[in-house]
């Protein structure tokens, strides 16, 4: 650790020393995402990672970036911060494989009023966990103080991440046909999209967090909504393996009506049975308190449904039983049919 320090900084509302400490916590967390490839040298200028393109013959880098959002007033509502690295990783790594691409490492950045090198630590603790899940590494990251910019108990978090395919492999949407089968994967709850709407709606600041409730199944408000992004790409990995995927759509912000088409070429819908989406109590919740129209829910909110892939009907089976393999609980939602309106929910 440097023993450089300035007082006048430290005047300023920046503590220097406070960096160092952070570091020095958040080794141990970063050393578990450790993969062949990756330098294990924290707190230098650029992150290294060396490819691996073996079998490979037309290597292509997919990269992705994302914030947790607003999910972050539940951290500091509830003073729990482990878990929403886990949410910043998830957004990006479950981007990147939605081409067909494997994540190799990820770099996170954290900008803070104070740091409290342990809650710092705590953070990345999660970034690591998303990272162990994702089987990538984190090669590198970034804290900032910023007095006066932000609440001294408050941070905001983004991510960066890097994967790899061999361009004969990129998922292509063009080959889909009417008749392909539409799966659906589960979501773990509401992820990291909509909670400017949830937080309105249920007024979390002023709300009982912490009180189990029969309407989530016994969970608490803010245990529910803290709950971590799902992890997909070990799951699709798996998948890739045992069928042919066409084309693949993470389910974030925009909901259904907007994530999904961007999986379909022109001219082609999913057409999804709405019985077929397994909605979670904390929608119902939602969409009861907010008194909000079904469709915007759907256009919102990933409503039980976090990754869609789209196979040929005759893969279905086989795609089912990969996934269960891989611990999902996948379902079919639906076919594609030859029609210019992108999503029909019915």
């Amino acid at each position: 650790m440097s023993d450089s320090a300035s007082k006048s900084y430290a005047a300023a509302g920046v503590d220097i020393t406070a960096g160092y400490k952070a570091v020095e916590l958040m080794k141990s967390h970063v050393a578990r995402t450790m993969i062949p490839g990756a330098s294990s040298d924290l707190g230098g200028f650029g992150g290294l990672f060396e490819l691996d393109v073996a079998g490979m013959k037309r290597p292509v880098l997919v990269s992705g970036t994302d914030g947790v959002g607003t999910k972050l007033k539940l951290a500091f509502l509830m003073d729990k911060h482990d878990t929403v690295g886990i949410d910043c990783v998830a957004m990006c790594v479950n981007d990147i494989v939605c081409c067909g691409a494997k994540p190799l490492f990820f770099l996170d950045y954290i900008a803070l009023g104070k740091n409290i090198p342990e809650k710092v630590a705590a953070i990345v603790a999660g970034v690591s966990e998303g990272c162990v899940q994702a089987g990538c590494a984190i090669v590198g990251g970034e804290t900032a103080e910023m007095p006066g910019f932000y609440p001294e108990d408050e941070y905001d978090l983004a991510g960066f991440s890097v994967g790899i395919v061999d361009r004969e492999k990129i998922f292509d949407k063009n080959s889909i046909r009417e008749g392909d089968v539409i799966i659906g994967l589960p979501s773990s709850g509401v992820h990291s999209n909509g909670f400017s709407l949830v937080r309105k709606v249920l007024n979390v600041e002023g709300c009982d967090l912490k009180t189990p409730m029969v309407e989530l199944n016994g969970a608490s408000l803010g245990e529910t909504l803290l709950t971590s992004t799902r992890i997909y790409v070990k799951s699709m990995l798996a998948l890739m393996e045992a069928v042919s995927v066409k084309s693949a759509s993470h389910i974030t912000g925009g909901g259904f009506y907007e994530n999904i088409p961007r999986s379909l070429p022109e001219g082609m819908t999913a057409k999804i049975k709405e019985s077929a989406v397994p909605v979670l109590p904390i929608f119902t919740l939602v969409e009861t308190l907010g008194n909000i129209p079904r469709r915007d829910m759907f256009n919102t909110f990933n409503m039980g449904i976090g990754m869609t892939v789209i196979v040929a009907k005759e893969d279905a089976g086989r795609a089912i039983e990969a996934l269960q393999q891989a611990g999902e609980l996948p379902c079919i939602l639906g076919e594609v049919i030859a029609s210019p309106e992108g999503v029909i929910i019915w």
